[in-house]
């Protein structure tokens, strides 16, 4: 069996164009039928504010497979810990050998979710955008960036979080590593009035952006509610969207910000909802317009997992 370190990994995969379009295949696979994908299973440990995630999925064809387990724990930046953690185990389709553990501590579901968020903003956000605002200030949000600048060329960022010292550190590193104006929005309202795409990072378990500051224009990814306590958008903020899209609406609608319109009534599982791969791949068409309201909702998915994981380890045997 292979053993890759996070210090390996890193070195061989970052977050750019070549990994944005591994996961955008995926999402093309799992659009076309080609991907065997169970439910999420998660255990919780709230007096820790903690959660722990399996998730895995086929793509018919590939010699491996990735199971991936991954944390969550959001109380760690008291204890000057990153939040996310992890591993990624390689088991061959054939012999059901386990080929490869990838020690990448989170480092690849950081980028595969980027990866994402990237590729929705790139088939659902206009194709101008000056103004990026991000909720949180944590890794996710700054990889969520540096993805999107792969496929929209912004200049400025707003960002919102809690810690006024988290955020000002968070404007100094991505000024630095990005090269764009970086200022601090007082208020979420503030920052979604003034932005033309939103990403919210967060474990919030309330609401965070409200309907009646939506506007013209504005593209919304939403990837911080992956358990069903948690929720970034208020309900109604769907029902406002000209475009509902999401990774998996099964999924969705039991974790996602979906399961919050549903639960609200705002949306109902036959209400006109469009899968990331179904656009992807061309049988759906995403932004038509740029006065239309999009909005996306990711909860991360297994597919996303096998696409970054096989990708990271080609890429590693590649260099040996």
């Amino acid at each position: 069996m292979k053993i890759f370190t996070e210090e390996e990994i890193r070195q061989h995969v970052q977050i750019n164009v070549s990994a944005i379009d591994v996961v955008e295949d995926g999402f093309n696979s799992l659009a076309e039928g080609k991907v065997s994908m169970p439910p999420i299973m998660r255990v919780d440990i709230p007096e820790n504010n903690g959660e722990v995630d399996v998730k895995t999925a086929y793509i018919k064809g590939k010699e491996m497979f990735a199971i991936k387990i991954s944390t969550g724990f959001f109380n760690n930046y008291q204890l000057g810990l990153p939040s996310g953690n992890g591993m990624m185990i390689l088991i061959n389709t054939t012999t059901g050998k386990p080929e490869a553990v990838l020690l990448d501590n989170g480092y690849l579901t950081d980028v595969r979710t980027a990866a994402a968020g990237a590729i929705a903003a790139k088939h659902l956000a206009k194709k101008n955008v000056h103004t990026v605002g991000v909720i949180g200030s944590g890794s996710q949000a700054r990889y969520q960036l540096q993805a999107l600048k792969e496929v929209r060329d912004y200049k400025q960022v707003l960002v919102y979080a809690r810690s006024k010292e988290r955020v000002q550190k968070f404007i100094e590193e991505t000024k630095a590593a990005l090269g764009v104006n970086v200022i601090a929005a007082e208020t979420t309202e503030e920052l979604v009035k003034q932005s033309d795409v939103v990403i919210t990072t967060t474990p919030s378990e309330t609401p965070i952006i409200q309907a009646e500051w939506l506007h013209p224009g504005l593209h919304i990814t939403a990837m911080g509610s992956d358990a069903e306590h948690k929720q970034e958008l208020a309900a109604d903020v769907l029902a406002g969207a000209d475009r509902l899209v999401c990774d998996v609406k099964s999924q969705c609608f039991r974790l996602g910000e979906l399961h919050h319109g549903l639960k609200a009534g705002v949306i109902t599982e036959n209400s006109l909802i469009t899968e990331l791969g179904e656009i992807t791949s061309g049988k759906v068409v995403g932004r038509e317009n740029d006065e239309q309201i999009t909005v996306c909702d990711l909860t991360g998915t297994g597919v996303q997992d096998t696409a970054i994981a096989l990708y990271a380890f080609q890429a590693m045997l590649a260099k040996k």
